[in-house]
């Protein structure tokens, strides 16, 4: 498909506009790439000037579903089961099943799950101890779509491509090609849509023991990465801890958290306890 033409200056009010509803950010090197993502969905809404296709999302009252659409179809799902394992390892052993034997019933907060390889993991590494009912797993996400593909507990093949030994069988089986998460693991996660712009509705300050939001911040400038840290921040617990991808690092952004390694991975704790 040929993409339609996207001058600069509806290139930027374009770009904003995604930037403003999911953080997602285009800088001017990434003008034809963003052209080519948003044509086909300009074209099949009948639009075939991209100016036009703006002030449908922006002003119409059908856009703000179309708009959530079309941030649908940008956003990155890539991810996989055992995802940079190690560090939900240290988590599960030192975290988790510590304060689940201990009774305290823990909580966990997924953010931006995509769709829920990352939950179901750290739901297999826990019933792998014998705690997986004994710790809170809520899992959020953006896309909508996402989050139905992850009730539903089918995937394929590429998710798992870093899978460990003893998994299929005990909490996933492959049926025709496909592979199937157990129901009880699916349904031992609360699923929940959730913009992280959204701080407002983010769960209760000070509710959470651990929240992983991990290989998102990448994706956004930071202004918009250090008010959703600000916002996680007010979820954990005095002394919970957030989890981010190994290429990521909070330390520009002057947070408040405390860094600290464990086992080659890193933590990032708040204060108290």
């Amino acid at each position: 498909m040929t993409a339609l033409p996207l001058s600069p200056q509806v290139f930027t009010i374009l770009a904003m506009l995604i930037e403003q509803r999911a953080g997602l950010h285009y800088g001017p090197e990434d003008r034809d790439l963003l052209a080519e993502k948003v044509s086909s969905r300009a074209l099949d809404a009948g639009f075939d000037s991209l100016l036009d296709y703006y002030y449908f999302l922006r002003y119409d009252p059908r856009g703000n579903a179309a708009l959530d659409a079309l941030v649908d179809s940008l956003l990155v799902h890539e991810t996989y089961f055992f995802r940079e394992a190690p560090s939900l390892q240290v988590l599960v052993d030192e975290v988790l099943v510590p304060a689940a034997r201990a009774g305290k019933r823990p909580r966990v907060w997924c953010a931006a799950c995509a769709t829920g390889e990352e939950p179901l993991t750290l739901a297999m590494m826990l019933d792998a101890k014998g705690v997986l009912g004994d710790v809170s797993l809520l899992a959020t996400d953006l896309s909508v779509r996402a989050l139905e593909r992850a009730r539903t507990g089918e995937y394929n093949l590429r998710c798992l491509r870093a899978l460990p030994k003893g998994v299929e069988g005990r909490w996933l089986d492959v049926v025709e090609g496909r592979p199937r998460v157990r129901p009880e693991l699916v349904a031992a996660v609360e699923w929940r849509a959730l913009n992280l712009l959204d701080t407002a509705n983010f769960p209760a300050p000070e509710s959470f023991d651990a929240i992983l939001c991990r290989n998102v911040l990448i994706y956004f400038q930071d202004d918009t990465a250090r008010r959703v840290v600000d916002g996680l921040t007010r979820v954990l617990k005095p002394g919970g801890q957030l989890l981010v991808g190994t290429s990521e690092s909070l330390m520009r952004f002057g947070t408040a958290l405390h860094c600290e390694e464990r086992r080659g991975s890193f933590f990032y704790l708040k204060e108290g306890s």
